[in-house]
């Protein structure tokens, strides 16, 4: 690993293009001058013109061409294997090489992680790699996985989600000792389908782990736990709610703040704790989510991600990095025995 950590971009995912990529990656680099390089992998015609437009001379930025791009409507591993010079495999294979040290994309996300499986395959305890979300709430924050990479689960990998997610709390999210829940429709343990009621158990004996048991829904955003895990079909489902009511959130204050003179007048009063609001469950703060499990260090986006999300993903890939976030995930699952079966 370099000095510095080296982070690579899919400057042709998500969809605004090269554009809002640059500009978060200027951002960036000049809010945290020499703490990380990023290079700029797609269409060199797109990127440079962006940069220049920046005036990002002098910055710690490099641009790799890739002529071909992954469409979002494109079926992920199909295209993963005909665009072999796409930008997307080409900054996979620039990581598998040891030129990058973490990588991130705002493109198809069953792209990113077909690619991310093939080109570096999983860290070595891991059976299954799982998408880790941030979802903000009361209690400081709480991270959700698997949100998508896995839509049927055996009992054996929420498990491993389990330490994975503990792992990514306790050293990004500063949390000492993570509570672990178990995503379920009650608190009882007889309560769940059969998934739930098979990683229960598991999960229980899980020595390393502070498993408090079966969460529901509301604990996600009450601050129960630090960490709720589930199969990446209902993740995905709490995911996209929770950015939704955040968004709605947001658009009935405006609504109401137009609707009434007097509560514009007292929202003069209140505008630096309606901006704090806003910064607290806007999803752009945060930036990515890290695909954890695999062999390196890849990070996946929104697709309408623009620059601000692209300066927020590059600093928190810059942290991973520099926490050694994969090598504790090996060595807590590791020491917990957890099957891979």
């Amino acid at each position: 690993m370099a000095s510095i950590p080296r982070i690579g971009i899919d400057a042709m995912g998500g969809d605004f293009g090269p554009s809002e990529v640059a500009e978060g990656t200027v951002l960036a680099l000049r809010e945290m001058p020499g703490r990380f390089e990023v290079t700029l992998v797609g269409n060199e015609g797109e990127i440079r013109p962006a940069l220049k437009r920046l005036h990002a001379d002098g910055l710690k930025v490099d641009v790799v061409h890739a002529p071909e791009r992954i469409e979002m409507s494109e079926k992920a591993a199909l295209a993963v294997r005909k665009k072999s010079q796409s930008s997307l495999v080409v900054l996979t294979q620039l990581h598998k090489q040891g030129k990058l040290d973490a990588i991130f994309s705002a493109g198809n996300t069953g792209a990113v992680v077909a690619t991310a499986l093939l080109g570096l395959g999983r860290l070595e305890p891991v059976s299954r790699p799982a998408l880790a979300a941030f979802v903000p709430n009361a209690g400081g924050g709480t991270v959700v996985l698997d949100v998508g990479a896995n839509a049927e689960c055996k009992a054996s990998y929420l498990v491993q989600f389990a330490h994975m997610g503990a792992v990514y709390a306790r050293y990004l999210l500063g949390r000492e000792n993570p509570r672990v829940g178990l995503l379920s429709i009650g608190e009882e343990d007889t309560k769940g389908n059969n998934l739930v009621l098979e990683a229960l158990p598991l999960l229980r004996r899980a020595e390393r782990l502070h498993f408090i048991g079966n969460v529901e829904g509301r604990d996600v955003f009450n601050g129960t736990c630090d960490v709720v895990v589930c199969d990446g079909f209902t993740g995905n489902v709490v995911l996209k709610t929770a950015e939704s009511v955040a968004a709605l959130l947001v658009h009935k204050v405006k609504q109401e703040l137009r609707r009434d003179p007097l509560a514009r007048l007292g929202a003069l009063f209140m505008l630096p704790a309606l901006r704090r609001l806003k910064a607290e469950i806007d999803w752009e703060e945060y930036g990515a989510a890290p695909l954890l499990g695999v062999n390196g260090v890849c990070f996946v986006g929104h697709g309408s991600s623009k620059s601000k999300a692209f300066r927020s993903a590059i600093r928190t890939l810059a942290r991973f990095v520099e926490e050694r976030v994969n090598e504790h995930i090996r060595e807590e699952i590791q020491a917990d025995h957890v099957s891979a079966a």
